[in-house]
């Protein structure tokens, strides 16, 4: 295999355009640092202190752990139905306020909002935050397979609904958690004492864990080229015997998981639920998230590994933006700016005016016009 060789096979790799944008995104924060620090070393830079590893690379990691789980479940969903889940973030919400109103039965009002301490076991509030979780994505998943209601329009309902039923359950306050080991999951693991056990963020090894999961799950069973094959022609699939509907509705269900998995990270990276903002937005940064990995949005064939690269590249151009003092009220144009790149360079007609170009600009040059004269 020649050289040449090598790099079309790399070129046309299904991860080349997602790492190349995330080499990009890493660069101008390099670059940003530079420019702040005079030196590019900060950047790269991870110190341990109090127990706890810092530094720009593992913010980002830690901070994009629920984009990347969200992604995840997207991902799939995306993939068997040609359809996006836009509920994710309401869903991330509910589940929060569930699980804390669950944990809290009956003190919260009599507390000023404030869970004291657990009136059921923890892991039954990670369970419940799971059950809703699953019950959302099973209805979206029913909207979309059995009643054969658009994607965007099923999870519609759950995207105005949900994030009003959290108010509900939260009662329309900021509900607080005064229990140091319900912090645990969205910052560190800690003792008695407040001393971090592991320098890691917890996190991270969440978001690790999910993907680790899923991806073990899609290759060692039928799974995988089941959802893609419903992606790609659902009518097909339903003729050689696959249930395509319950495929989909199994999608979106573990979609719905997935989101309650960031809920109980966002709830625990503060201590609480704030219903207004909890995965506020989130759900297009998921769906950004799939297309920048390489992800057709029209369904079929996936990439797991494209989607957790385009997370952490939305969570690391979120970084750098910030860095440079653009607000949040300004993030979603940046963000808007990205889209439209990806939508043109993921254009089936993108290709072929290229080609045509770059046809054209050779026959301008000295020597193709000479060759064509002779």
């Amino acid at each position: 295999m020649t050289i040449s060789d090598a790099l079309g096979r790399v070129v046309r790799s299904r991860l080349f355009f997602p790492l190349v944008c995330l080499a990009l995104v890493l660069l101008l924060n390099v670059i940003v640092t530079m420019s702040t620090t005079g030196s590019p070393g900060p950047f790269f830079q991870i110190t341990l202190t109090n127990g706890a590893l810092n530094g720009p690379l593992i913010t980002i990691l830690n901070r994009s752990s629920e984009l990347v789980i969200l992604a995840v479940g997207m991902t799939l969903v995306v993939s068997c139905s040609a359809g996006t889940d836009i509920s994710v973030g309401a869903v991330m919400a509910l589940s929060g306020a569930v699980s804390i109103w669950a944990l809290g039965f009956g003190q919260l009002a009599q507390n000023d909002y404030h869970v004291k301490e657990y009136v059921v076991p923890y892991a039954v509030g990670l369970l419940v935050a799971l059950a809703v979780g699953a019950v959302c994505g099973a209805w979206n998943g029913f909207l979309v397979s059995r009643l054969k209601i658009q994607p965007m329009v099923a999870t519609l309902i759950l995207y105005t609904g949900g994030r009003g039923a959290a108010k509900v359950f939260a009662d329309g306050q900021i509900d607080k958690v005064d229990v140091a080991n319900y912090k645990w999951l969205g910052n560190f693991i800690q003792d008695s004492q407040g001393n971090n056990l592991v320098p890691i963020p917890t996190a991270i090894f969440i978001a690790a864990a999910v993907v680790v999961a899923t991806a073990l799950v899609l290759r060692h069973t039928a799974l995988g080229m089941n959802i893609q094959s419903v992606g790609i022609n659902s009518r097909a699939s339903r003729i050689v015997g696959l249930k395509s509907a319950r495929i989909i509705l199994l999608a979106y269900a573990f979609c719905g998981v997935c989101a309650a998995v960031a809920g109980i990270i966002a709830t625990s990276r503060i201590g609480g639920i704030d219903a207004n903002n909890c995965g506020k937005m989130l759900e297009l940064d998921a769906i950004l998230a799939v297309a920048l990995g390489g992800n057709s949005l029209a369904g079929g064939k996936f990439s797991l590994t494209g989607s957790v690269i385009g997370a952490v590249t939305i969570q690391a151009l979120t970084t750098v933006l910030y860095s440079i003092n653009v607000s949040a009220d300004q993030l979603p144009l940046y963000k808007a700016i990205v889209v439209v790149i990806i939508v043109i360079l993921q254009s089936p007609q993108l290709r072929p005016l290229l080609r045509r170009g770059r046809d054209g600009l050779k026959r301008l040059l000295p020597g193709d016009r000479a060759a064509a004269a002779a």
